[in-house]
C-alpha cells in the first residue's frame, strides 16, 4: 500500500460582489454558487456567505452536487452586497499511473457510463461542431492514453489561443470562441470541453479559485477562475487549465462543477426596476501560512 498523502496547504478566499443600481429596485432573486463541497484532494474547512440588505439565505445542493445558495429581496434597495469567505485545505495531486495509461474502451464499464453521461452531451455553451471535432482528432491522432490526449488538447488550447479580457463576453459560446482564437479561461475551458467530448472523452466545468504564489506567473489569478475536468477509471476528476498548461494541482480551489458555465456561475440574479447598473467584484486568494 502507498503512504497516505500529508496535508497540504490551507487558502483563504474572500470573494465580495457589490451591485450599485442608480435608482431603487426590488424583487431581487439571487442564486450563488460561493461555497465549496469537500472534493477528493480538497478539504472546506470554514464557510460563510453574508447578504445585505439583511434576508433569509436558502442553502441546498444542486442537481450536480453543488452547494448552493438562494435569496430575495423583496424591498426597495438601491445596493446589494455579496461577501463568501472560506478557508480549504488542499492536498497533493497524485494521478495514478494505471489511471494515465487508461483507454477509452475501459470507460465502458460499472457505474461509469452513468457518472459521465451528462459530460458527453451537448450544453448551453459547449455543443459537438464538426470543425471542433475534426481538430480533436488531428490533435489526438495515434495517442491512445486519455490521459495523454487531454494533455495533448490542453498544449494545443494554451498555444493556438490568446488569452485576451475584453474579446469576449459571459455569454460567448464555443463556436464563436473556436473562431475568434481568443477569450478568457471561460473560454479556453469551453474550448477545451468541446474538443474532449466531441471523441468521447467526458469533462466538465469547473469554477473556483487561483493561489498565484511568489514565484507564480498565472492568468486568472486574484478572480474567479474556470477550468476543465476530465474524468478518468481508478482517481475520478483531474483538472487540465489550458489557460495556464498546467494540471489543476493544490494551488487550484475548487468550488462548483457542471457542464459549462450557466451551470456554475458563482452570481446569478434578475431583479425589476432601474437598468442602470454598477458591479464591483473583489476577490482576493492568500495562503495560511
Amino acid at each position: 500500500m502507498g503512504q497516505p498523502l500529508q496535508p497540504g496547504p490551507i487558502f483563504k478566499v474572500l470573494h465580495r460582489t457589490v451591485f450599485d443600481y442608480d435608482a431603487p429596485v426590488r424583487d431581487s432573486l439571487n442564486t450563488l454558487h460561493l461555497e465549496p463541497r469537500t472534493f477528493p484532494f480538497q478539504r472546506t474547512l470554514s464557510a460563510v456567505v453574508k447578504v445585505l440588505p439583511a434576508t433569509r439565505v436558502r442553502r441546498f445542493h444542486d442537481l450536480f452536487e453543488n452547494v448552493t445558495h438562494h435569496f430575495e429581496v423583496p424591498g426597495d434597495h438601491r445596493r446589494l452586497e455579496i461577501e463568501s469567505r472560506i478557508r480549504i485545505q488542499n492536498l497533493p495531486l497524485v494521478v495514478p499511473q494505471a489511471s494515465q495509461k487508461a483507454l477509452l474502451h475501459e470507460y465502458r464499464g460499472g457505474d461509469i457510463p452513468e457518472r459521465t453521461w451528462a459530460y458527453l452531451q451537448d450544453s448551453r455553451f459547449v455543443f459537438r461542431h464538426p470543425q471542433i471535432w475534426r481538430q480533436a482528432l488531428d490533435i489526438t491522432a495515434g495517442i491512445e492514453p486519455v490521459f495523454e490526449q487531454a494533455v495533448a488538447i490542453m498544449h494545443w488550447v494554451h498555444r493556438e489561443f490568446r488569452y485576451e479580457e475584453g474579446s469576449t463576453h459571459v455569454n460567448t459560446h464555443i463556436e464563436e470562441a473556436f473562431a475568434l482564437r481568443r477569450g478568457v479561461c471561460q473560454d479556453f475551458t469551453h474550448v477545451m470541453l468541446g474538443l474532449c467530448r466531441s471523441i468521447g472523452i467526458p469533462a466538465r466545468y469547473a469554477s473556483g479559485y487561483l493561489y498565484n504564489g511568489p514565484r507564480d506567473h498565472l492568468l486568472g489569478a486574484q478572480a474567479s477562475h474556470a477550468w476543465p475536468e476530465v474524468f478518468f477509471p481508478g482517481v475520478g476528476w483531474i483538472g487540465f487549465d489550458p489557460t495556464n498548461e498546467t494540471l489543476a494541482d493544490e494551488r487550484y480551489i475548487k468550488v462548483a462543477v457542471g457542464r459549462d458555465y450557466d451551470d456554475v456561475a458563482p452570481v446569478r440574479g434578475t431583479y425589476h426596476g432601474s437598468g442602470h447598473c454598477k458591479m464591483t467584484v473583489t476577490v482576493e486568494v492568500d495562503k495560511v501560512e
